[in-house]
């Protein structure tokens, strides 16, 4: 039986506060804030550690589900302290400390039983009201998340960049001018390709001087989980970047952490560039509650590790300064040990969520009526586009070229980006013009690295754009699907509905030529993207129905903040015929301004026909009808259904036409 580490790192800390001497004290050292503020970091520090014990007394009572624990890193406490309010904060899993920390500038906040609320999955937990443990708060700007593998980087980098690009537009979003974003991660995480991306993606805008106010925070102990990362990896690594600055702090020593990473956030607020902030910790308790060290580290090792408690470093610093005593510190420990209990025993007896409908309502919000009427709301004039010649029948590719254009023009806030987008026009000339009208601030091209343009699109969405980013094909979506399923279509799940990052994200899908491209071009690969919660994915055939679906998908992304993704058939961007060369039936009008395409609608042909039902979307609904032609001429009365949208699925529609 594995003993109870809680037990030894908890006993170490009494036993070093007691036995501690001016033998074992520091040299002074200049720290840039107040004593009394120091003094908080240090409660702080305290406070996570003993929501950690907490934490797994809990589970191991079946009381509480998580156990990721932040014992070692409480030096990121004075990040929470010297981070401002305004600062968006994408935080790694053993950011408590911070927490703890930064939740003091809410006079609002119930610190400890919001925390505990968390661990026990709690309904009345304020960040993701009972749907998983995370750290969160929508006052101070700290957006909920999951990410273990440095997946929410990318978004933070599309944030930075989007703060400038806010003011370049005039656009009145919801952050300040000096406005920075800081996001923390493990050491073992930095050799994720996500994280490269991202890190990547920042010093590539930095050395072209386009601004990216970017904290990274790398937290390194040295481990990923049972794999030890080798020595001065990161910093070797990472230190020469183009376009980076980077600092070296010792994450355990609370004064030094303070000093440098006052230094780190100032150049990142002045200079409007990436900054690299690197802090040796140590992980302590082990990667969660169910990891036992032991089966991969040594006694001597562990040992080691206890010894470098930033906790002892800490009490450490404060007596020797003689500002607290050592019975104040016991003093405090134990009464927050004891306060902690208290609320744990009120916490467990609070609701927790009941039902599949109770955790699924943040998931996906829809506003049926708001929708349709904002899809409606068209602010142009069919005659507006009668020098592009859009009014007359045009096949997919050009409609689309319209449809951005009135939503680039209806929406202010709308974004185009992505690989060749700009003057190039993207592949197939969907978006050629639109850099010239609108301008290079809102339809751009990005560096070749799908996760980024997502990253972009999600950091954007959260201070008020409405982001169209393009990825080339669809199997280039695989390269990045976790930026969707992991990120941008959890959000609002994990936020209980307090934050939302909407997108259309427009995708060249499907097969469309012989003899090219084989499996990296010709895709129908969609199984991926029907699997993730929440997203909404349409797959339209002909230019009108592409027009009416993508206003109303920009119609719920603003009024219900939804992701969604939207399914080009390149084999039908060309297409103007339907049965025979030149008879232009598969050529159309540009809809008028009050047209869309409602969710879960499908389109019905020859609904009325008795014989048999076709089923099919985007280049199969085109082949159906030319099937259905000629299955006519041999008596049998057709009728098909274009799907249009494949999640949700109209299968009551389908189930009401197949009677």
């Amino acid at each position: 039986m594995a003993v109870s580490r809680v037990h030894i790192v908890d006993k170490n800390f009494v036993d070093f506060v007691q036995g501690w001497n001016e033998a074992t004290g520091f040299d002074s050292l200049e720290i840039p804030i107040t004593r009394s503020e120091i003094l908080g970091l240090f409660e702080s520090q305290m406070t996570s550690r003993l929501l950690d014990f907490a934490a797994r007394s809990l589970k191991d009572k079946n009381q509480a589900y998580y156990t990721i624990g932040s014992s070692g890193h409480e030096g990121n406490a004075a990040l929470g302290l010297l981070i401002g309010e305004q600062d968006p904060c994408f935080l790694h899993y053993r950011s408590g400390a911070f927490m703890v920390e930064h939740l003091k500038k809410d006079p609002s906040a119930r610190i400890l039983e919001a925390m505990v609320m968390a661990f026990c999955a709690s309904s009345k937990d304020p960040v993701s009201g009972g749907r998983h443990k995370v750290f969160g708060s929508k006052r101070l700007w700290v957006p909920p998340q999951t990410s273990t593998i440095a997946s929410h980087l990318p978004k933070a980098v599309g944030l930075a960049m989007a703060l400038e690009r806010s003011k370049r537009l005039k656009l009145e979003l919801s952050l300040e001018k000096n406005t920075i974003v800081m996001c923390s991660f493990g050491d073992a995480s930095v050799n994720h390709s996500t994280a490269q991306g991202a890190i990547n993606a920042a010093c590539w805008a930095a050395y072209q001087k386009i601004p990216v106010p970017i904290l990274f925070v790398c937290e390194d102990n040295g481990l990923g989980i049972s794999v030890k990362s080798p020595k001065n990896w990161v910093m070797n690594s990472i230190q020469n970047r183009p376009g980076l600055f980077y600092f070296n702090a010792n994450g355990l020593d609370l004064f030094e952490t303070v000093a440098v990473s006052k230094q780190a956030i100032d150049t990142c607020r002045k200079k409007r560039q990436p900054v690299f902030l690197h802090l040796d910790m140590v992980r302590l308790l082990g990667h969660a509650g169910s990891d036992v060290e032991s089966e991969y580290m040594s006694k001597s090792e562990l040992e080691q590790m206890d010894i470098k408690d930033p906790l002892h470093v800490s009490a450490a610093r404060i007596l020797s300064q003689g500002w607290l005593s050592k019975d104040k510190i016991l003093s405090f420990y134990q009464k927050k040990k004891l306060e902690i209990e208290e609320v744990c025993n009120d916490v467990i007896h609070k609701p927790r969520l009941q039902s599949a409908t109770q955790i699924t309502k943040a998931l996906a919000p829809f506003d049926k009526e708001r929708t349709d009427q904002e899809a409606s709301r068209g602010n142009y004039k069919i005659q507006d586009l009668e020098s592009d010649g859009a009014i007359k029948p045009r096949h997919m590719a050009m409609l689309l070229n319209y449809g951005l254009k009135d939503l680039l023009t209806k929406y202010k806030e709308a974004l185009v980006f992505g690989e060749d987008v700009g003057k190039k026009g993207g592949v197939y000339h969907v978006t050629t013009g639109l850099q010239d009208t609108f301008g290079a601030g809102r339809v751009f091209n990005t560096l070749l690295d799908e996760q980024t343009i997502l990253g972009l699109a999600i950091g954007a969405a959260h201070i008020g754009f409405l982001p169209i980013p393009e990825i080339q094909y669809l199997a280039y979506v695989h390269n990045a699907e976790d930026q969707l399923r992991g990120e941008a279509a959890s959000l609002q799940f994990f936020s209980n509905g307090q934050f939302q990052n909407p997108m259309i994200v427009r995708i060249a899908s499907f097969g469309y030529q012989k003899g090219f491209g084989g499996h990296f071009h010709n895709d129908n690969s969609i199984g991926a993207l029907r699997d993730i919660p929440g997203l909404v994915l349409g797959a339209p055939s002909r230019g009108d129905d592409a027009v009416g679906m993508l206003r109303y998908m920009m119609a719920m992304a603003k009024i219900n903040g939804s992701v969604g993704c939207f399914l080009e058939p390149i084999a039908l961007y060309m297409t103007k015929d339907l049965y025979s060369d030149h008879d232009g039936l598969w050529s159309f009008e540009y809809p008028q301004p009050e047209f869309f395409v409602p969710l879960g609608e499908p389109r019905i042909y020859f609904e009325n026909a008795k014989d048999i039902l076709l089923i099919s979307y985007a280049n199969g609904a085109y082949f159906c009808l030319r099937v259905a032609k000629e299955l006519s001429k041999l008596g049998y009365d057709v009728s098909i259904i274009d799907l249009r949208w494949l999640s949700p699925l109209p299968l009551e529609a389908v189930l009401e036409h197949a009677k």
